[in-house]
């Protein structure tokens, strides 16, 4: 059974460093293999420009794919990165983004996602990321 949203907002809340909870993240919804969270737009987070910074999509990203993997795992456990790789396609100005996580494979050791970070109402992703996270055995 998928982790509810209020599981998955449980494990956000209690599971993250304070500066993570800062970017003011939530769960929009959660799926067997996946997790679709909101960053709100706010220009304390916008760097020169007014585009929202690559350091708070990043994180956004990385956080995402906690919750997929443990909507996946049916609970979270410890888990690391170990590798994140973002490729940034156009600038978010103004808009609270959409971050869509989804684990591509599970192993007992190593798990693989892909995420795609969308502005509100756009259409095309502002960025797109692969993460590599390991468990420990």
């Amino acid at each position: 059974m998928p982790l509810s949203v209020a599981e998955a907002d449980k494990i956000l809340a209690d599971n993250f460093a304070p500066w993570v909870l800062a970017l003011g993240l939530s769960v929009v919804e959660t799926g067997e293999r996946s997790a679709l969270l909101r960053l709100p737009w706010s220009t304390e987070l916008a760097r020169e420009g007014g585009g929202m910074s690559g350091q708070a999509l990043m994180a956004a990203a990385d956080t995402a794919t906690v919750i997929a993997l443990s909507a996946a795992l049916g609970g979270f456990g410890p888990m690391t990165t170990i590798q994140q790789s973002t490729s940034f396609q156009r600038a978010v100005l103004g808009a609270d983004v959409l971050v869509a996580a989804r684990v591509t494979k599970l192993g007992r050791q190593l798990a693989f996602t892909e995420v795609l970070l969308t502005a509100e109402g756009g259409t095309e992703p502002a960025a797109q990321a692969t993460t590599v996270y390991a468990f420990p055995g």
